[in-house]
């Protein structure tokens, strides 16, 4: 059975009816051409989410009869990726990947061998490129939690945050199975996800010291763009996420 489509809005529904407007109606009435009687889910982007039906077309959009409302519980352990800055395009498809596979914040780093740099207007619109695919990704797979993307952070910001997390790894080559660490139940789990060039010795240095383990998910060698979601899905099974 194919799940109903999700939309994104500011706020949940209040009353038995509503009218998806702007942009989301326009696409769910004009793109996706929903009729009456099809069913459709709202959510708010944290958490909310409401179960409605179309019962046709109003203002450009589709008014709505809402059928139920909820609030899911923040998943558990909460999944953190510190994402390297990438080349082209890669840091969106890492974005989208990791939004796919459940990641519930994203922090673009600067690492030392990342080449992409996000400098003025460029690491402005380079920002915004990645919370937009977070945003699209998390409609597209149906979620009711649209990832955080925070500012771009430095490696001490980063060694902040795994000194504050409840466990935090780092994927590393000669790391320890990915598969056989053991994880925190609760709290957040850092995830740290190297540049193509990989990670220097002072920044696993610096990790370490905070706390972070390395990692490894198995001899095949994979992008920056595929690693973090190869892993989350490894910590989505582990966790129970996925059960």
């Amino acid at each position: 059975m194919s799940t109903p489509p999700l939309f994104l809005v500011d706020s949940l529904p209040g009353g038995s009816t509503t009218v998806l407007g702007g942009a989301e109606g326009h696409h769910a009435a004009a793109v996706r051409r929903l009729r009456s009687g099809e069913v459709v889910r709202l959510a708010d982007g944290v958490g909310g989410l409401a179960d409605c039906v179309v019962v046709g077309a109003e203002g450009g959009g589709l008014r709505l009869a809402v059928r139920g409302v909820r609030r899911l519980e923040p998943p558990t352990p909460r999944f953190v990726l510190v994402q390297a800055l990438a080349k082209g395009d890669r840091g969106e498809l890492a974005v989208e990947l990791a939004t796919e596979l459940g990641v519930d914040e994203v922090l673009p780093w600067a690492a030392a061998r990342s080449v992409a740099r996000w400098e003025g207007g460029r690491g402005e619109r380079s920002l915004a490129r990645w919370r937009s695919t977070a945003r699209e990704a998390a409609k597209q797979s149906r979620r009711a939690w649209v990832p955080v993307v925070g500012e771009p952070c430095d490696t001490r910001q980063v060694v902040a945050r795994i000194e504050q997390a409840a466990g935090a790894l780092v994927l590393d080559g000669a790391g320890a199975p990915l598969t056989t660490v053991p994880l925190p139940g609760d709290g957040d789990l850092v995830l740290v996800v190297g540049p193509e060039g990989g990670l220097d010795a002072a920044e696993l240095a610096a990790f370490a010291a905070a706390g972070a383990r390395a990692v490894r998910l198995g001899d095949p060698v994979l992008r920056t763009s595929t690693a973090g979601a190869a892993a989350l899905a490894v910590l989505s099974a582990r966790t129970g996420r996925w059960s």
